[in-house]
């Protein structure tokens, strides 16, 4: 994490993380993905929509945990 956060934003962060988790696994899959950056990113260019879920998918598995998101969300989800 790159700053400490308070209760009430992690907690913020992990209700919006479950929204997006639309089957509830504990994961964001692409199409999950693809449904969040139309939310907050609605401009977003489909080549930049795989590019970026690799990129924050760290490990690599094809899907985006709470980890991983919580990490992008700190540092650079407005960059899409």
């Amino acid at each position: 994490m790159s700053k400490e956060l308070t209760a009430q934003q992690l907690e913020d962060i992990k209700k919006d993380f479950a929204f997006f988790d639309r089957d509830g696994n504990g994961q964001i899959d692409l199409p999950e993905f693809i449904e969040l950056l139309t939310v907050i990113a609605p401009k977003t260019k489909a080549n930049r929509v795989e590019e970026g879920f690799q990129m924050i998918d760290a490990n690599g598995d094809g899907s985006i945990d709470f980890e991983e998101f919580l990490n992008w969300w700190q540092s650079c989800w407005w960059e899409f």
